[in-house]
């Protein structure tokens, strides 16, 4: 048996954008192995890529179009299944305008040339399409209104830190390759400390772990920016670097720390010497993506900007207040697509937005790289908006709870069979996504699918180039820098040449003044409501990306982690019912004494159709800022019974 070695990158939406050895024998993929010379995978791969095998080879990977024909779907051929589209496209254009027509393109794939579907409908139209942000909305317009971008330090500048601040951040989970420079830094020195009211593995590495109330971190944040001024260890430049000081100190001072201790329920102790690191660095803060899925999502972490520039340590290597590297940043992104639209559907309001639409309503939904239905809140509602949709088209590689719903579903390529470009939004590495095998018959690869469905609809000049040449148009702005394509190719992952090891060194942020713009008022919080005493956290784990599971039988049914106080009487495996005040799932009770005991933990994402699917609990609504998803905030019960 002939076997070789091939490289791609892993194009799914985690921050560390692995690369990948894959061993290939007689046309399949038999190993997978992190690329050794990859300086952030550094040789291994998380737990669900490197069972990916499992889905690659799955029965029900779809390998062709497939429509609806009643309850059921029957295969079709590609170009039967595009003149279908095309057909129903144009006349629901001509009878009702471009704003009929829907296009939601989610993260399932990272892939910069999924913007052809954004390029195929701005043309097509402009056409309806989503704003807001359900991954990263707050803290990334957090960031963009104190600091001016939403970007970090090099990741390798941790190495120059005393202290480490893994403020909600479980890397163990969602960003494994940080554990390794996390242990490095440790080796040299550097303290780690953990803020998370949920205890997971990444408490077992830190020197010391605090569990605040949940909600709380916004309490703990404003009780250091006042301990920090009350022990003078403001940095001196703060005043000219800083806008809005004043407001900022009237803010942490308007209540005592004893209140703010007992709103975070943490005690003065340990503020203290929590304002004590930041006093004493190079301190850095990486700051976990759950935090801000809050209604005060955007107020928590612009908090926590606050403190790292009144310190200092945003401007200082081995410091900085990281949230998002930023992945695009590299790439020439509007010469594939503007972000134009005729009208826009606000992404966790999905179902709301789509059923009220008028005037004229959507009839037409396209879904690219996503599963709307397990993965936005308020499930049940998102499903029925699509249901009740007359055209709905989805481009995936499996029937999941949002294709099930579709009239026609097309195939698309594995992340083994992808051909593309990658950034990473946890280290600044741009790599190459190259196809280790080719897709089966009749799966396109996407640019190429939007290039033959323009045909049929009269925009074929707008989809003239291939995908090299796209890579190439993409790559133009760093392509002097040493991050040209024959670049990638031959070096593998290559830095950004245009990020900085220290993003502030010069004092200066990128606001239109160059000073961190202090967060001076808070949103209003939300309490839990009458019997409902849990908090619901509805976390990632290990062993899935959101509502894909990698391991076999894994995900085949779901549980609630709970400390047992939280559930007197019951027994460890006992089915309970998690209810919140918008709907319920069955759960396999398991038990955790280092849980606090008003939490309760079930997987992200899960099987809307399975009643699996957390968000089926959790009411539609945005964040402060950005128009993210307050996932967290949803407060749940557990009843035992049939």
């Amino acid at each position: 048996m002939h076997s070789e070695l091939r490289r791609t990158t892993c194009n799914r939406d985690c921050p560390d954008a692995c690369g990948i050895v894959a061993t290939v024998a007689d046309g399949r993929v038999v190993d997978l192995r992190g690329d050794p010379e990859h300086p952030v995978t550094r040789g291994f791969l998380c737990f669900r890529t490197s069972r990916f095998l499992e889905r690659q080879y799955a029965p029900d990977r779809l390998t062709g179009p497939m429509l609806r024909a009643g309850n059921a779907f029957v295969p079709i051929g590609l170009d039967e299944a595009l003149d279908l589209a095309a057909e129903r496209l144009l006349r629901i254009r001509a009878e009702s305008g471009p704003a009929a027509i829907f296009h939601y393109r989610s993260g399932g794939s990272l892939g910069l040339l999924k913007a052809m579907a954004d390029r195929f409908f701005e043309h097509f139209g402009p056409c309806t399409a989503k704003v807001g942000d359900i991954c990263s909305g707050a803290g990334e317009t957090a960031q963009e209104l104190d600091f001016g971008v939403a970007d970090s330090n090099d990741l390798f500048d941790l190495e120059n830190s005393k202290h480490i601040v893994l403020w909600g951040k479980n890397p163990f989970a969602s960003n494994v390759h940080l554990v390794p420079v996390l242990k490095a830094a440790q080796r040299r020195g550097a303290r780690l400390w953990l803020i998370d009211p949920v205890h997971h593995k990444t408490a077992t590495m830190v020197d010391r772990y605090l569990q605040p109330r949940p909600g709380g971190d916004l309490d703990l944040a404003l009780a250091v920016g006042q301990t920090l001024f009350a022990k003078g260890a403001i940095d001196p430049d703060a005043a000219t670097r800083c806008a809005g000081v004043e407001e900022y100190t009237a803010l942490v001072a308007g209540r005592s720390l004893a209140q703010l201790a007992r709103a975070a329920d943490v005690s003065e102790a340990e503020i203290a010497a929590l304002a004590a690191a930041f006093a004493d660095g190079p301190t850095a803060i990486l700051v976990g993506w759950g935090m801000q899925r809050r209604r005060c999502g955007g107020a928590t972490v612009r908090a926590l900007d606050a403190i790292s520039a009144l310190s200092g340590n945003l401007f200082r290597s081995g410091g900085g207040c990281s949230f998002y590297f930023k992945r695009r940043k590299a790439f020439a992104n509007d010469a594939l697509a503007t972000g134009a639209a005729v009208r826009r559907v606000r992404e966790p309001l999905l179902g709301e937005d789509v059923l009220a639409a008028k005037d004229p309503p959507i009839r037409a939904m396209w879904v690219t790289a996503g599963n709307p239905v397990s993965m936005l809140p308020a499930s049940a509602r998102v499903a029925e908006a699509i249901d009740r949709t007359e055209f709905v088209v989805v481009v995936d590689s499996f029937l999941t709870d949002t294709a099930r719903r579709a009239d026609l579903v097309l195939p698309c390529p594995t992340l083994l069979e992808d051909d593309d470009l990658v950034g990473a939004y946890g280290h600044h590495w741009l790599s190459e996504v190259r196809p280790v095998v080719p897709p089966p018959p009749g799966v396109p690869q996407e640019a190429d699918l939007f290039a033959a469905l323009a045909r049929r609809v009269g925009l074929e000049r707008a989809f003239a180039d291939d995908i090299e040449a796209w890579k190439r148009r993409l790559l133009a702005p760093v392509a002097a820098g040493g991050a040209s394509l024959d670049d990638l190719r031959r070096h593998g992952a290559v830095r950004n040449p245009d990020a900085p090891n220290v993003l502030f060194a010069e004092g200066r942020v990128a606001t239109a003044d160059g000073r961190v713009q202090l967060i001076g008022e808070l949103p209003k919080r939300f309490r839990l409501p009458t019997g409902y005493p849990l908090w619901l956290f509805s976390n990632s784990t290990e062993k899935s990306q959101a509502s894909q599971w990698a391991g076999k039988g894994l995900g085949d049914s779901t549980w609630v982690r709970v400390h047992p106080d939280a559930a007197p009487g019951a027994r460890a495996g006992d089915l309970v019912w998690v209810e919140s005040p918008h709907g319920r799932l069955r759960a396999r009770l398991e038990f955790d004494e280092m849980q606090r005991r008003d939490v309760a933990i079930v997987p992200k994402g899960g099987h809307f159709d399975r009643g699996h699917s957390a968000n089926a609990l959790i009411e539609a609504v945005p964040t402060d800022l950005g128009l993210g998803a307050a996932y967290l905030d949803c407060g749940v019960r557990l009843v035992r019974g049939a």
